[in-house]
């Protein structure tokens, strides 16, 4: 067998993986909302009913079926995986605006060269669209507009197209942001959703829910005495390292930002027709987020990240990746979390730090809208 024929199969075989989730979605997820609630943009249960409900359908293909965080693709046309590109976008209605650890402008570079990192890829190119309510402040734009290039700058990609709108005073808050970005696929091989296997290992880059928990703090002025900033990072030059550390080992990447990792291992779960088992004990988390957490009621698995990674690799490959995440800044608190199991298909639970065995479901509702 000749290497385009086997590129062809496995293309053909992650297609048809893909079709079968499609389906499977179909009946996980019912849009019975009337209206737009703030719910529908945690990334949730919520979210995936809106998309499920209005969006899939409308726009199905196979490159934007496989639900990944940005779509690899030939500029030819051809399913040979070799030479492909990475294109994604985002949008940021973070509030406030500043926050510990960053800003809206800061986020939205980071956020959108994780989308490509996600997908094996270099980032190079991102575009950027502001839409401004009138009255905001000058001073205030100059300073995200500053905050962003700096942030491009240091992580070696270049803004290179965008787009200004205004909008009247109360038609919007503040500033909002669009961007897109493009990237050079780097993985040779396919990666994503639907490339989990029974026996694979889940890792996680480090402590969960700060981004979540400094947003909280910084918007609602509560009386908790804390100085949790928000994770905020570029991931590409981590994911470079698990690349050449662990190769084709790598079968998934994903950066659980909204509906934290709860949310991002369902639609892996979903996505590969697997089980997800995780050991709440390894799960990484500050002492500061973890006693928010305890003091709002909330679970800091369903709180959003920014600066953090799930990776799932094959077993042979799982302690190789996880001595490069130590290696790197970004990685130094990684751990191994959970394993793949073949069954029940598209489930994820966790092993209780008492030793009992409990549902870990999708985040429904939305405890902490405009995180992003």
């Amino acid at each position: 067998m000749d290497a385009d024929t086997s590129n062809a199969g496995r293309v053909d075989s992650v297609l048809q993986k893909i079709e079968r989730t499609r389906q499977a979605r179909r009946h996980k997820f019912y849009l019975h909302d009337e209206k737009i609630t703030l719910s529908h943009g945690s990334g949730g249960k919520s979210t995936h009913n809106l998309i499920e409900g209005v969006f899939a359908p409308a726009f199905s293909n196979p490159l934007l079926d496989a639900m990944d965080d940005a779509a690899t693709f030939r500029v030819d046309g051809t399913d040979d995986i070799d030479h492909r590109l990475a294109f994604t976008t985002d949008t940021y209605v973070v509030s406030p605006l500043f926050f510990p650890g960053g800003d809206i402008g800061k986020l939205a570079v980071h956020g959108t060269i994780n989308d490509l990192a996600m997908a094996g890829a270099t980032p190079l190119y991102l575009s950027v669209g502001f839409i401004l309510e009138e009255g905001f402040p000058i001073v205030d734009l100059r300073r995200i507009v500053a905050s962003m290039a700096q942030a491009a700058k240091e992580a070696g990609v270049a803004i290179v197209t965008g787009d200004t709108k205004v909008v009247q005073h109360g038609k919007a808050d503040g500033v909002f942001i669009n961007t897109a970005g493009i990237g050079l696929v780097r993985a040779s091989w396919l990666m994503g959703q639907a490339q989990l296997e029974p026996g694979d290992k889940v890792l996680l880059s480090g402590p969960v829910g700060d981004h979540g928990i400094a947003i909280m703090f910084a918007r609602e002025a509560l009386d908790i005495e804390s100085d949790v900033q928000s994770d905020t990072a570029p991931l590409h030059t981590l994911v470079a390292s698990l690349i050449e550390a662990a190769g084709e080992g790598i079968h998934c990447l994903k950066d659980p930002t909204r509906g934290g990792v709860a949310t991002s291992l369902n639609e892996m779960a979903l996505g590969s027709e697997v089980s997800v088992a995780l050991d709440e004990q390894s799960i990484p988390v500050h002492p500061e987020v973890r006693g928010a957490c305890e003091i709002l009621g909330l679970d800091p698995l369903t709180i959003a990240n920014e600066g953090k990674l799930l990776a799932i690799v094959a077993p042979g490959v799982a302690d190789t990746t996880l001595q490069a995440m130590h290696n790197h800044p970004l990685g130094r608190d990684a751990a191994i979390i959970g394993t793949i199991q073949a069954e029940p298909p598209g489930m994820v639970f966790l092993r209780t730090d008492i030793g009992g065995l409990r549902v870990l479901d999708m985040l429904v509702g939305d405890p902490l809208p405009r995180i992003c």
